[in-house]
């Protein structure tokens, strides 16, 4: 589907069927998946799609690997420092075309570290649900240095490598509901 498809207005994420989530590199041989369970995002559309614009906040403390004890660590000033940095924020920035799908430019911001980042995103397409509202669908992935934005904790294995890889793979599949 084309972008012009897109209904000019503003569309707020639907959270309940939307997913923020993440993956690092674990003891070097595997990795660890996970995701924020509580996250806000507002999509402005103009009258002209390519000119569209998203702002995102992310609950920092409600992250969830399945694993509790884990959880709390990330949590802790060793990693996020939630009560400190309670929030991570998106703003874009500019919105490119790259074949058919797009490249969204934007400064994300963790732990009052701000960088600009890009995500590929795909236009999955919109439609009317049977209760009439308009929904619009998007996946985006980039990947980013934790280091970068302040979570730089060290952790070195005694054989060579680290507990947690640098690099974290992010994943959004995001759905959006139009206000006006």
């Amino acid at each position: 589907m084309a972008a012009q498809e897109l209904k000019p207005g503003t569309w707020k994420i639907d959270a309940a069927h939307s997913v923020v989530g993440f993956s690092v590199r674990h003891m070097m041989v595997s990795k660890v998946r996970g995701r924020f369970e509580k996250f806000d995002a507002t999509l402005t559309v103009p009258e002209d799609p390519t000119k569209a614009s998203v702002e995102a906040t992310i609950d920092a403390g409600s992250i969830n690997t399945d694993n509790s004890d884990r959880d709390g660590h990330i949590r802790s000033a060793d990693f996020f420092e939630t009560d400190n940095h309670p929030e991570f924020t998106f703003r874009s920035t500019g919105l490119e075309a790259k074949g058919e799908d797009f490249v969204l430019k934007g400064e994300l911001t963790i732990k009052k570290n701000t960088h600009p980042v890009e995500l590929s995103l795909e236009f999955n397409g919109s439609t009317v649900d049977p209760y009439g509202l308009d929904r619009a669908g998007f996946a985006a992935s980039t990947t980013i240095s934790r280091k970068k934005f302040g979570v730089d904790i060290e952790m070195p294995m005694d054989g060579g490598g680290v507990v947690v890889g640098d690099k974290i793979t992010i994943e959004i599949d995001a759905e959006f509901t139009r206000e006006a």
